[in-house]
């Protein structure tokens, strides 16, 4: 939580996913202060989530890609747009719809990777990795 877990951290990377690069195009879309924008960035570049390259020499101007740990994160900012189309979207209309390549509108869910049914919370159990020490609660 310590690289998502502040407020503007999905933001950017939801405009990532979407194609935004550039350091001026985050800030128009987002209305981010330039300071607030600049260390999110730098932060989100040192954790390895996106990776800092320059597309022009002068005057020297860099943009932002989604690295493949930053592209991992799909899944997650997936399920955090659901939810607030689920329970925070006006007139039960959300504002964004998904469409997938092959035309039909996506309602990702997450499921059993083994039999497909959809994963909910009272039918799945934390268990530790075999050789772990991890301690499950």
């Amino acid at each position: 939580m310590e690289i998502l877990g502040e407020r503007w951290t999905i933001l950017i990377l939801h405009e990532a996913f979407w194609g935004v690069r550039r350091f001026s195009e985050f800030q128009r879309n987002l209305g981010i202060a330039r300071n607030i924008l600049s260390a999110r960035l730098q932060s989100l570049t040192a954790a390895g989530v996106l990776e800092r390259s320059r597309y022009q020499e002068e005057p020297e101007r860099f943009e932002y890609r989604l690295t493949p740990m930053g592209r991992d994160l799909y899944p997650a900012v997936i399920a955090i747009i659901n939810w607030g189309d689920e329970h925070l979207a006006e007139d039960d209309r959300p504002p964004l719809v998904l469409r997938h390549t092959c035309g039909s509108d996506a309602d990702p869910r997450l499921v059993c990777s083994c039999c497909g049914e959809e994963l909910d919370p009272r039918k799945v159990a934390p268990e530790p990795a075999p050789g772990s020490a991890t301690r499950v609660a």
